[in-house]
């Protein structure tokens, strides 16, 4: 399957999981559209002085592939800057929160996988 970005869903979230501000989320392919065990593939853009509240990954993981900007992740209490280039995986019952500490945005790629 070959998907154009015009065939996209875009979504805006605010305060997404208790966080600040908005995020703008795009579908790169939904649930119902993938035969593994994933539930979640998307492009995360998240402006300056925003963030993607504390939540926890309970039977799945997911995964952040940093493309642009920088930004604090608390990953389980562990709190690190990360920008272009670094990767998150939590999962296991851990929680994590990203915020975007930047000028710039944050654009991020997002996968939930299950367990």
């Amino acid at each position: 399957m070959i998907r154009k970005q015009s065939e996209m869903t875009m979504e805006t979230r605010e305060n997404m999981r208790g966080g600040k501000g908005s995020i703008e989320i795009n579908h790169i392919f939904r649930q119902e559209e993938l035969s593994g065990k994933s539930r979640f593939c998307a492009k995360v853009i998240i402006n300056p002085g925003c963030s993607i509240g504390m939540h926890e990954h309970s039977n799945e993981e997911e995964i952040y592939y940093i493309i642009r900007g920088q930004g604090i992740v608390n990953d389980n209490g562990n709190i690190q800057e990360v920008r272009e280039g670094d990767a998150i995986l939590t999962g296991g019952g851990a929680s994590h929160s990203i915020e975007n500490t930047g000028t710039v945005p944050l654009e991020l790629m997002a996968v939930i996988l299950l367990y």
